[in-house]
């Protein structure tokens, strides 16, 4: 549809195994996902599920075994030029300062030295770093370096954003912190502490996208129930593997906006909880018992 920022279409991801290429695994099964453009997209599911396969898929870093991919309603070829991917994992280099880190997808692109800079520092201050931008990520903590990679990140305004787990690593208040940047720059600062200004664009730079509010499209893999709810507006539940497949699919119709601390009292918020949990619990369960088996 004309209205998709990206659709996976029938997914399966099989798997030669590490002990056995004779054997094959199947990770993810007969799997249909799509983002519109402009809308915040959470999936969650049991560990090993196949969440972050899924994420690779839309990025182009992995083909799938069957399914195709779709790019505003074109097939994807190679890697998602239009898609910004945040890992879990800091991808930061140790060796650049914070400043370069972001410049550095920029310079790749071609782009002339003093632009990239002006852009990067400008990123590095919408993410409240400005005055570190000759730190080193040693010389940061861990909050400061997610920041540093969201900045990274939108530095190259992607029309898609692709997510996977990036702040499960920190402590709950910084965590919260950097949903509620993420969700602010994504409303292009017109959050909860920002006024609408022309400097304040919507995330990634303020380009519109095609048939979008200028909003980016959001695809966010977490294993945080609490935290989908409170930043999506669809939260997509999948089954413990092998085989994975979406299992439920639940608008997440909270007002906007909201801060992610304070919408977890909300009573809607409550009931979201309440119904996406009883869909979700059995195959953690499932997924809890395949790992202490896997463990055995």
């Amino acid at each position: 549809m004309a209205d998709h920022a990206l659709e996976l279409l029938d997914i399966t991801c099989t798997f030669r195994a590490r002990d056995d290429a004779r054997q094959r695994y199947t990770a993810v099964a007969d799997t249909t996902l799509c983002v519109a453009a402009g809308e915040f997209v959470s999936v969650v599911g049991p560990t090993g599920c196949g969440k972050s396969t899924l994420l690779n898929v839309a990025a182009g870093l992995l083909e799938p075994s069957a399914g195709s991919v779709r790019v505003f309603g074109r097939p994807l070829a190679g890697i998602n030029a239009r898609a910004g991917y945040m890992f879990q994992s800091e991808a930061l280099m140790p060796w650049r300062s914070a400043l370069a880190n972001v410049m550095v997808g920029l310079q790749y692109r071609g782009m002339a030295e003093a632009e990239a800079r002006a852009q990067a520092t400008q990123w590095l201050a919408r993410v409240g770093l400005a005055g570190f931008e000759d730190r080193y990520p040693h010389q940061l903590s861990g909050g400061m370096r997610k920041r540093t990679a969201l900045a990274q990140t939108l530095a190259l305004d992607p029309d898609i954003i692709l997510m996977d787990e990036p702040f499960s690593a920190l402590d709950v208040q910084t965590r919260q912190l950097m949903e509620n940047e993420v969700l602010d720059l994504w409303a292009g600062g017109e959050g909860r502490r920002a006024a609408p200004s022309p400097e304040r664009t919507p995330l990634g730079g303020g380009h519109a996208v095609p048939g979008g509010r200028g909003r980016k499209a959001v695809l966010f893999i977490t294993h945080d129930l609490d935290e989908a709810i409170a930043m999506s507006d669809r939260v997509v539940v999948l089954s413990a593997g092998p085989a994975t497949h979406p299992i439920g699919e639940f608008v997440i119709d909270l007002p906007r906006p909201r801060d992610v601390a304070e919408v977890r009292m909300h009573p809607r918020f409550v009931e979201l909880h309440s119904q996406i949990w009883g869909v979700l619990r059995d195959e953690v369960l499932k997924g809890y018992a395949q790992q202490l088996q896997k463990a055995a």
